[in-house]
């Protein structure tokens, strides 16, 4: 094997980019210019959608525009609300979700047309409508009927309207998953960032380009973590069990979920505003042994092993508190995440290049084929 080889492609630079920047030595997380702590409670995902697509964040004007078309863009083609109600019931969110998105270029006559100006339009259906996606299913599936969308309600406040019914959120929950949104934006060159990037730079479809996306997320070392860690907490099921059940992992070699990043060597910023979020939720919402679990696990993780919390390791208490079902909590990661697979897809037409990697034999050679008789 060539010294050039890079397992997993750990340090190699695939793309220049616009639009992130994940400083992993130093806990930095990097919008288009903007700290994550800078914009985290202080913008919408409205917003940053704008900050990842168009370079800035959006004057009043421009940001109800925005706000404007996003909401035109909601409503689903019948034959893909037929089809997500054809699904069964038990199917996986994360399966339902990417079938849907696959569906919707079945029903675009422009799929293929990778014109900019079409692309970017089809960028903002593809976030507006992914929403709806996630939530019809989960209607369809707890048997109840589909709820139109509200146009005056912003990407996070409709969808929980949705989910909930027909039912307004509070504003403490609309606010509290709109920031999560903005911390699931974007991340650099992520697996299913790279996905999306590899496939539209094939010239095929954005379709195609953001369901490769949510095939890649779906794993659990990626964006499938976080229903992994509420898993593992009520697994623990209290504080007074944390300690016992983190040294068997340690002693089993089990992986901890949430803990650990392939790129942060100190604390994930977003995993601290996610704390934050936590806490200020209170006991009106959320259980207090969950952020208390959290702690004291992190705490364990740092000393025994120096690994820091991640974002899926408080995301996951966070979407727990808003009662949002556990399998849901990857495909509202995948709704965040659309602003920026599909600002990276536009990125990588704007100067596309066939991203084709090399790779190192290292099998035999010089064998001999012997007659299938003789094998």
């Amino acid at each position: 094997m060539s010294s050039a080889a890079s397992k997993g492609l750990e340090g190699i630079v695939a793309a220049k980019t616009y639009l992130s920047d994940v400083r992993g030595d130093v806990g930095i997380l990097i919008y288009r210019g903007y700290d994550i702590n800078q914009l985290a409670g202080s913008v919408c995902y409205e917003e940053i959608i704008h900050l990842l697509h168009y370079g800035t964040l959006p004057n009043r004007s421009e940001l109800d525009q925005l706000k404007t078309k996003l909401a035109s863009y909601r409503k689903l083609p019948q034959g893909v609300v037929d089809l997500l109600l054809s699904l069964p019931k038990d199917t996986s969110p994360m399966h339902a979700l990417r079938t849907g998105i696959s569906a919707l270029g079945c029903f675009d006559p422009t799929a293929d047309d990778n014109a900019m100006e079409l692309l970017q339009e089809k960028a903002l259906k593809i976030i507006a409508q992914i929403p709806i996606v996630t939530a019809y299913f989960q209607l369809y599936r707890q048997g109840k009927p589909l709820v139109e969308s509200r146009s005056d309600l912003g990407e996070a406040a409709n969808f929980l309207y949705l989910i909930n019914g027909g039912k307004e959120a509070a504003s403490e929950s609309v606010d509290t998953l709109d920031m999560c949104y903005v911390l699931h934006a974007d991340h650099g060159m992520n697996a299913s960032t790279f996905a999306s990037r590899v496939t539209i730079a094939t010239l095929s479809d954005i379709y195609s380009s953001i369901t490769s996306a949510i095939g890649t997320l779906k794993g659990p070392l990626h964006g499938g973590a976080n229903e992994a860690v509420i898993r593992m907490l009520q697994e623990i099921g209290d504080l007074d069990k944390v300690d016992a059940y983190i040294e068997d992992c340690l002693t089993n070699k089990k992986k901890v979920m949430g803990i650990g990043h392939r790129v942060y060597k100190v604390l994930d910023p977003r995993a601290v505003n996610l704390r934050k979020m936590v806490v200020k939720m209170g006991e009106n919402i959320a259980e207090p042994k969950w952020i208390q679990m959290s702690d004291r696990i992190a705490e364990i993780m740092l000393q025994e092993k120096g690994l820091h919390a991640n974002v899926d390791f408080y995301s996951a208490s966070v979407y727990y508190s808003l009662d949002i079902p556990i399998d849901l909590f990857t495909p509202l990661f995948a709704i965040a995440r659309t602003s920026g697979w599909s600002a990276h897809v536009l990125e990588q037409m704007a100067d596309n290049r066939l991203i084709r990697p090399q790779s190192d034999y290292i099998g035999p050679e010089g064998l001999k084929v012997i007659p299938v008789d003789q094998r």
